[in-house]
């Protein structure tokens, strides 16, 4: 210790032959009680990597830590090694539950084209929209929230929520995605067949709007796998990971997680890891080049 203390004043030949000190000896104990590079920059990056899982509350995996790193920590690294210090750590991001049908089909047989076709995708926002509905327990009772996606931007552009499943809980996610300007003349809205969205009133108001409805196959979930795919996403890494007394506690908890969290925060892989937010200003921005 007292000859790596003094190295910037004395030669270190020279303090080991005063101590009678080998100098094979003083290197191999720098080696054993001074990290290499390699060890130094891999302690630091796990560091980062528990700091980044803890910011994201446990819901990013090794691929979503690593491009956060890449490019808005300014810190390169791999996935394969982002995988391998989240193995040491302890770190497993929480994990997809198995998929339930809960759609409940209208009675009546209602024609209506697939104008998706398992398509989500779209070039302009506003213009191609999927919408669900999904069960939220709570200690009230159940909580239903109904969705609209953007499929150009991924991102939830109405919601509603309430403690029914009338069709007035469709009409109003779909209302607010309207009155917020997500929703384009001659837009395409795609949904499953459940009761709510075979409706003469949910017929109605998209004919009054100039909203074109597409329906999937009935019990065929791959047909709205967008909608799907958010539902599965939401409950997994909120909805899950907490007990919800009340239904404002929930409503709260949904809220917070599509508006704060998910569209604004969460990288989607569909989007080349931008968030739908991101995704959104940057559609804006080319048209205004445009």
């Amino acid at each position: 210790m007292l000859i790596l203390q003094e190295k910037a004043n004395y030669p270190i030949t020279f303090m080991c032959s005063l101590l009678r000190l080998a100098r094979s000896s003083y290197y191999a104990w720098r080696r054993r009680v001074e990290p290499s590079a390699t060890a130094a920059r891999r302690a630091e990056l796990g560091k980062l990597v528990a700091e980044l899982f803890a910011e994201y509350d446990s819901r990013y995996g090794c691929r979503r830590i690593a491009w956060v790193l890449n490019t808005e920590r300014d810190t390169p690294c791999a996935v394969g090694t982002v995988a391998s210090i989240m193995r040491e750590q302890g770190l497993k991001a929480v994990q997809p539950r198995a998929y339930k049908r809960t759609t409940v089909p209208g009675e009546q047989p209602v024609v209506a084209p697939d104008l998706i076709a398992r398509e989500f995708s779209a070039e302009v926002p506003g213009t191609r929209l999927v919408g669900d509905i999904t069960y939220l327990r709570t200690g009230q009772g159940w909580l239903y929230l109904a969705t609209v996606i953007d499929l150009c931007t991924r991102m939830v552009v109405g919601w509603s929520m309430a403690d029914h499943m009338r069709t007035s809980l469709v009409v109003e996610a779909l209302q607010m995605a309207r009155l917020h300007g997500h929703v384009q003349p001659g837009a395409i809205f795609h949904s499953d067949r459940g009761c709510q969205y075979t409706s003469s009133e949910f017929a109605e108001y998209c004919a009054s709007n100039g909203i074109l409805h597409s329906l999937g196959r009935t019990g065929i979930c791959y047909d709205n796998a967008a909608a799907e795919s958010f539902f599965a996403t939401l409950k997994n890494e909120m909805y899950y990971c907490h007990t919800f007394d009340t239904r404002a506690r929930a409503r709260f908890a949904v809220a917070e997680y599509i508006e704060v969290f998910f569209n604004r925060k969460r990288h989607h892989s569909t989007l080349g890891y931008r968030t739908p937010a991101q995704a959104l200003a940057d559609h804006h921005k080319t048209a205004t080049a445009a």
